[in-house]
């Protein structure tokens, strides 16, 4: 016995099967997009959308144009900052020395 499950195999919110019981698709252009490595993107568009200037590379990452020969420059990564590093960007030697001195002075006065 099958358990009388009429509509096994059927997800829940599933339409109708084919493209004539969904009616007709908007027409499509596919645009070639090239970043910094080479890589070929070929996203899909309507055929009266707004192409953008720049799309990402799915492989790499990278901005991808439409320009083969002249394709965006990669992006400028940057290292990893630890905290003393910005620390000291905003800080000088000098007012790091008062800064400590004036730590040290006050844990010492603590302990005392």
């Amino acid at each position: 016995m099958a358990g009388g499950n009429a509509i096994r195999g059927s997800r829940v919110g599933a339409g109708p099967m084919g493209e004539a019981e969904r009616g007709e698709t908007a027409a499509r252009q596919r645009i070639s997009f090239w970043c910094a490595n080479q890589h070929e993107t070929r996203p899909s568009f309507a055929a009266d959308a707004a192409i953008p200037d720049t799309w990402d590379c799915p492989s790499c990452g990278y901005p991808a144009g439409r320009d083969r020969e002249n394709t965006p420059a990669p992006p400028k990564i940057e290292p990893y900052k630890t905290h003393l590093a910005y620390v000291r960007e905003r800080r000088n030697e000098k007012d790091g020395e008062a800064i400590l001195a004036e730590a040290l002075a006050k844990l010492r006065s603590a302990g005392s």
